[in-house]
């Protein structure tokens, strides 16, 4: 027996807009909301292959409320790239346009950028690519 992927949990003091900010980042819609928990998913999750179970699907990101602050760096991370029409540094603003801001994690001279969301978990935007 083989264990699958089903999702990655976020920790967050407010699920709901940070699933929303996630949601808007990734143009993945908000699939699920209840009072301890909200989750995003892309959209070729919600169109699975005919006879294809649902739980056999990775089912995005799910934001989940807890009472204490981020205190050290994220051990996993997100990794985000622009398509390879894209600009690297207009996708960068467009992000802290909207609420990220730029973290140093000791990555010194490195072609990806290191950001935090709007409650301080870290992820990178890497050059554009495939």
């Amino acid at each position: 027996m083989a264990l699958r992927w089903y999702s990655i949990v976020v920790d967050s003091h407010d699920p709901h807009a940070l699933a929303r900010w996630w949601g808007e980042t990734l143009a993945w819609p908000v699939v699920n909301e209840s009072d301890d928990e909200a989750v995003i998913a892309p959209e070729h999750a919600l169109e699975l292959p005919e006879g294809t179970p649902r739980e056999h699907q990775p089912q995005g990101l799910v934001f989940v409320p807890v009472p204490e602050g981020k205190t050290v760096k994220n051990r996993l991370h997100i990794d985000l790239a622009p398509a390879p029409d894209d600009s690297h540094q207009a996708e960068i603003d467009a992000l802290v346009a909207r609420g990220a801001t730029l973290a140093d994690v000791g990555q010194r001279d490195v072609p990806w950028v290191v950001l935090a969301d709007p409650e301080g978990n870290e992820f990178c935007v890497l050059t554009p690519r495939e």
